[in-house]
This record gives structure tokens, C-alpha cells and sequence, in this order.
């Protein structure tokens, strides 16, 4: 029996300022796996991400969550949708007024009718699954970026989603950093969780993608397993299978 996608994309189409960034993508990532989407910075990976959660909406083309088509849904619909997803920023995106617990805590106090008490328990609970006990009164300023990087995820693991969605995890990190980041994403998918991960690191998508696509120009070039891709003739393919540098 096949995996049931947990989302589509069906000929997904996207012109922003008059240039094509989306050309008739489609790609089905199955529920439970890493999905890694790779590409040069600029073709389009960062748009596709906004698209899955509901920030962006298609010129044409459908984007479909557990069978839901979300490209016409009204706010309401959209907000049901977007709760059982998570989405890791690329720079965490905390807000800097409020403590790290906070942070984790605001999704679980805007989508819960949870007591205090509860959703500090939680918050908690998040961060120390993150490996950062003891920092729920600290503010995030008072964080180095891998630790932000790793608060920011225990913000999007907060409402435990079916979906987490990360644009670019090991950016501005160091190597060692980054594979624990890896490991921490790594270990959400070993729980059931569909991880889609927008990267141009390879060694990164050879550790967390279970499937891969390539994204060059708004259009898909190729699309498989690492050993899939790794048959590719595609210049730009060979190039990025080829490379082992981070970033």
C-alpha cells in the first residue's frame, strides 16, 4: 500500500513583479517522510514554502493538504489548515519583546483555550525537547543563533502539527550546529511528522530527505531519492549531489 501524500502540489503557477518565480511545479510529498527541496537562492524555494502554508496564493495550480484543496479556502478554513502545520523561519523569527518561553508558548495561546498553566507546561516541555531547559525567562537577544534557530522550532512544534515546514535550518550556522539541527528535525520525522525542508546544503538533504526535488528557475528539474538524483545528467543536479559544502 502507498503513503498517503500529506501535500500536493498540482501545476502550481506564480508571477511576482512581473517575473515568473512558479512554472507549473508540481510535486507530492507522502505523510511521515523528509521532503528536501534544493535550488540556487532565487528560483522560487522560499515562494513554494509560502504557498504550503497559505501565506502566498497561486496564480494557477493547486496546493493540497491532506486532500484539501487550501488555494480557495476563506480565512477560517485557512487557519484550521495552518494549525496542524509548523513553520521554522529561516532567521527563527522571534519576537524580541517577549521571553523565549513566550515565544514557544504564543501559538498554544492563540490557537488553545488552554489555562496558563497548561501552556507554560507545554512551552516548557517544547523547549526541553529542543534541548533548551531552563531558558523560558530569558529573551531571545540573550540567545547565539543556534539557539534561536533551535527556539524557533520548538515554537513550530508547539501545537505538535502533522506538518513542518523549515526554509533554510543551517543558515548562518556552523557545521556542527547544523547537524544538530538536523538531528532535532531528524528525530520529529522518525515521530510521524511530514518535515519539508527548503536548503541549498546537501550533505544537510542527504541526511534529513527522504525525497528531494530540485527547483531551478520556478520549474522542477528533477525529483527522486538520492540515488535517483544521483543518476542525473542535469548539470545543475551533478553540481549540487556533488557538493558537500553547508551554508
Amino acid at each position: 500500500m502507498s503513503t498517503p501524500s500529506a501535500i500536493q502540489l498540482d501545476r502550481l503557477t506564480k508571477v511576482l513583479d512581473g517575473r515568473p518565480v512558479l512554472r507549473d511545479v508540481s510535486l507530492d510529498i507522502p505523510a511521515g517522510t523528509g521532503f528536501c527541496l534544493l535550488g540556487r537562492s532565487g528560483t522560487g524555494k522560499s515562494v513554494t514554502l509560502r504557498h504550503i502554508v497559505g501565506l502566498m496564493r497561486p496564480d494557477s495550480g493547486r496546493v493540497i493538504v491532506h486532500g484539501e484543496d487550501i488555494t480557495s479556502l476563506p480565512p477560517r478554513g485557512l487557519a484550521r489548515v495552518r494549525r496542524r502545520m509548523g513553520f521554522l523561519f529561516q532567521n527563527a523569527a522571534l519576537f524580541d519583546s517577549i521571553s523565549v518561553g513566550e515565544n514557544v508558548a504564543f501559538p498554544l495561546r492563540r490557537h488553545t483555550d488552554w489555562p496558563d498553566a497548561r501552556i507554560r507546561e507545554t512551552a516548557r516541555a517544547r523547549l526541553a525537547d529542543v534541548g533548551l531547559d531552563g531558558t523560558y525567562e530569558r529573551m531571545p537577544a540573550d540567545l547565539s543563533g543556534g539557539m534561536r534557530k533551535r527556539a524557533g522550532l520548538a515554537r513550530a512544534m508547539a501545537l505538535e502539527p502533522d506538518i513542518l515546514l523549515v526554509d533554510e535550518p543551517s543558515a548562518g550556522l556552523d557545521p556542527i550546529t547544523s547537524s544538530e539541527i538536523d538531528a532535532l528535525l531528524d528525530t520529529q520525522k522518525r515521530r510521524g511528522t511530514t518535515v519539508v525542508v527548503v536548503t541549498h546544503n546537501m550533505p544537510s538533504a542527504r541526511r534529513l530527505g527522504d525525497r528531494l526535488a530540485v527547483l531551478h528557475e520556478g520549474r522542477v528539474i528533477a525529483s527522486g531519492d538520492v540515488a535517483a538524483l544521483e543518476r542525473s545528467a542535469d548539470p545543475l543536479v551533478v553540481a549540487f549531489m556533488q557538493s558537500e559544502g553547508g551554508g
